[in-house]
């Protein structure tokens, strides 16, 4: 199923989230990402909200555009950041600073070799914190994409891209 397919699904109620999709995936030459970067975010966040129709749309449209690379990097942001997001969040959240001075003692080391570009792979995990809510996340990859020299519009289009694909799977499940 195609994002013009998937947009049928959504009902009256999401007629915005219709045109914001149509804006995002027709206009991927001027979003300020990369096929790689804007098929990756799309795909990590696609599995992030874990909807098998919607996973199957946007691999859809992935396909043909990018690499199996891109495909395995935008599953293990997703994998990664369902656990970091998790634990650095409570980190924020929690008043008590005893735990944030433990060693997380997670294991993370395929974010050393994700398999794409690292600007990339920040930009597909920036994306999934922001679903998710981590601020310390956010603030770490943002970090990290200026110092790779990524533009705020490729930033913002990330996360346009994390807000209308959540608001598209909320529509459809409401139609």
């Amino acid at each position: 199923m195609a994002i013009a397919d998937y947009k049928q699904l959504l009902g009256d109620h999401g007629k915005d989230t219709k045109l914001n999709l149509s804006s995002l995936f027709n206009s991927i030459d001027t979003s300020g990402l990369t096929s790689d970067q804007f098929y990756g975010t799309a795909l990590s966040l696609a599995y992030s909200l874990g909807d098998d129709e919607l996973i199957t749309t946007v691999e859809e449209e992935a396909q043909g555009k990018v690499e199996e690379n891109v495909v395995s990097a935008a599953k293990l942001a997703a994998t990664l950041m369902a656990m970091n997001n998790v634990y650095y969040r409570f980190l924020h959240l929690s008043t008590d600073k005893q735990v944030s001075k433990l060693p997380a003692g997670l294991r993370m080391n395929a974010m050393a070799n994700p398999g794409v570009d690292k600007a990339d792979f920040e930009l597909y995990s920036l994306a999934v914190s922001a679903l998710n809510g981590c601020g310390l996340c956010i603030d770490s990859h943002v970090k990290t994409l200026l110092q790779h020299d990524i533009s705020a519009q490729a930033i913002q289009t990330s996360i346009k891209l994390a807000a209308v694909l959540n608001a598209a799977l909320t529509a459809r499940k409401l139609s």
